[in-house]
């Protein structure tokens, strides 16, 4: 299953001077953070500020030769997500054939950007990866795993609100984990 988002914004996360692109789930209030470099950073800021550069960049040209030759993006999905490293899948079609592209997810939003296509995130890599923009512990029943809970959405909410993404990110990691090992005792 697909969930569709949308580029929320391209920040730099002040504790790792790292570029992140947020693709925000509005459906199901949780969003995705990518760490990106900054050629796509700025390829994805221009476009979504809609600031045309005097000189086209490698994504433009992208689309400029994509049009030349009548192919069409018809979508852009993060698909995976493996040793900390996010990969994505480009769908293409021209005269009535499709075809997958792997792409870096960054390449794939700056070009969905231009081609305006729309940005899908498989259901795994959200299950996996997404940060819930409110934290609603699943289980409280242990009065110490319970306060742990609270004690690290505390930490998430600040993560976020201080656009440390990537300290965000381990925050939810590491209460997914310690939701696992409930899940496993029980």
């Amino acid at each position: 299953m697909l969930i569709a988002v949308r580029v929320d914004r391209v920040t730099l996360d002040t504790s790792t001077n790292r570029f992140v692109v947020i693709l925000r789930d509005d459906k199901n209030h949780q969003w995705l953070p990518i760490i990106v470099g900054s050629n796509e950073a700025q390829a994805i800021a221009l476009q979504l500020e809609r600031i045309n550069p005097p000189r086209p960049l490698t994504h433009d040209l992208m689309k400029t030769l994509l049009d030349a030759i009548d192919v069409s993006v018809s979508k852009i999905v993060v698909s995976d997500l493996k040793e900390n490293t996010y990969y994505a899948l480009i769908s293409l079609k021209s005269n009535g054939h499709s075809q997958e592209v792997d792409a870096r997810p960054s390449d794939a939003i700056a070009l969905a950007l231009r081609m305006k296509a729309p940005i899908f995130v498989s259901d795994e890599v959200m299950k996996r990866a997404a940060v819930k923009e409110k934290f609603e512990p699943e289980i409280e029943r242990l009065e110490d795993d319970r306060d742990k809970l609270e004690s690290l959405n505390i930490e998430l909410q600040k993560a976020i609100k201080d656009e440390r993404f990537e300290d965000a990110a381990r925050i939810r990691d590491e209460i997914n984990s310690l939701k696992e090992e409930r899940n496993n005792e029980n």
